[in-house]
């Protein structure tokens, strides 16, 4: 079956807008102390932007039932558009502070509404193939984002904010002029949503009906924990480079981009794991494989070993995001948009706490202790897939 258009249009614009926040995030902290605020303050720029995606979630959800997830997708962009450009024209820190919370509520909303027109889009026989083009748009743009930010940085810091607003600009105007005129799928209603069938359920559901299926509180387990587990990578995993292995800091980013090429290489082939054998099967061995190479840094001082589990985390991590998400699109179908917000949250709530509470344990314990409860809470998400049984699929498995 061949994929819907409007697959490709919102992998474009994931692309654009994952390459400039490539290029922006490392800006963000040094921006911050040009101000003269100490390292936490300047830390806390960045968790401003996840902490509001998480508190804005639920009136993003509400937002996308009231007037349409293309409309809300497009206007969440601009709303980061314009706050990243102002952004860049701070003049103290509390500025500063304040446009990225506002970035972070325009964020949640484009985010909601994308996995909302997915949603309604895709059928669920493909939905895996089409979240795994969707997520090589992101990877694509995270992966060339930092190679242009470092010239920009370099001759700036406030640059790189310009060019973040440039590229969601790009992507509201591809949101706008391109997926709003895609024709709606064969008996789709007037406002091209889904017609209700026997499988939709009644609009008034919510995610508190979700939740009741044990496969969506299973993707939505695995939804913290691959974030998690993404965050503690970033913000733990340089820190270990250095200190255990002993390692220049270009050493980290040679092991992020080793598994930031194996999710990518096998991100075609997690799509079509979910649909054809279960999104059950491709949780279970995402959080599996996450678990294994969190499992091999707890042990390793070995430079060879690290690079090993940079692939086994990118191998992992396609699954995580695939399996996951197609269940949550799978149960958005016809629900209200807090199906896709509590999903939303479920994330966030893992990259807002993983590298405090984890960079805490590191303190207080040492590296071996902050990979082991990171490994932990992977395999709780392997478990809870293991609990739970395939309802939706490719071939429409039935419980």
């Amino acid at each position: 079956m061949k994929l819907p258009r409007e697959v490709y249009i919102l992998a474009a614009v994931a692309f654009c807008v994952a390459i400039g926040y490539g290029i922006v995030a490392p800006a963000i902290p040094g921006f911050a102390r040009e101000f003269g605020v100490s390292r936490t303050l300047a830390a806390l720029v960045i968790s401003m932007f996840a902490l509001a995606r998480l508190t804005a979630a639920l009136g993003g959800g509400r937002l996308v039932d009231r007037f349409g997830a293309r409309s809300i997708l497009g206007i969440g962009l601009i709303i980061v558009a314009v706050s990243s450009a102002l952004a860049g024209l701070s003049g103290d820190y509390w500025q500063l502070l304040a446009l990225r919370g506002a970035g972070g509520i325009g964020s949640a909303m484009f985010t909601i509404a994308s996995a909302k027109v997915l949603a309604e889009r895709v059928p669920s026989q493909i939905r895996g193939r089409a979240m795994s083009v969707y997520s090589g748009g992101f990877l694509l743009g995270g992966i060339s984002g930092p190679a242009i930010g470092g010239p920009l940085t370099e001759a700036s810091l406030r640059l790189p904010f310009f060019f973040y607003a440039a590229t969601l600009g790009v992507a509201a105007y591809i949101t706008f002029f391109h997926l709003s005129r895609t024709t709606a799928p064969q008996g789709a209603t007037a406002d091209g949503s889904a017609p209700a069938t026997d499988d939709t359920p009644p609009k008034m559901e919510g995610a508190r009906e979700a939740l009741r299926d044990r496969l969506f509180r299973a993707a939505t387990v695995a939804n913290f924990s691959a974030m998690w587990s993404n965050a503690v990578r970033n913000a733990t995993v340089p820190l270990f480079v250095v200190e255990v292995l002993l390692q220049g800091e270009s050493m980290t980013g040679y092991g992020l981009a080793v598994y930031a090429i194996a999710n990518g290489v096998f991100l075609t082939a997690a799509g079509k794991l979910s649909d054809n054998w279960g999104r059950r099967p491709a949780m279970i061995l995402g959080a599996t494989l996450t678990a294994v190479s969190l499992g091999v840094l707890t042990f390793t001082d070995s430079l060879w070993l690290f690079f090993a589990s940079m692939v086994l985390g990118g191998l992992g991590a396609s699954m995580q995001v695939v399996g996951p998400a197609a269940v949550a699109g799978d149960m958005a179908r016809g629900r209200r948009g807090s199906v896709l917000a509590t999903y939303q949250m479920a994330g966030d709530v893992g990259v807002v706490v993983g590298p405090v509470l984890i960079n805490f344990v590191v303190d207080q314990a040492g590296f071996e202790w902050a990979f082991a409860i990171s490994a932990l809470i992977a395999l709780s998400a392997a478990a809870f897939a293991l609990a739970s049984r395939d309802r939706r699929g490719g071939p429409e498995l039935t419980s």
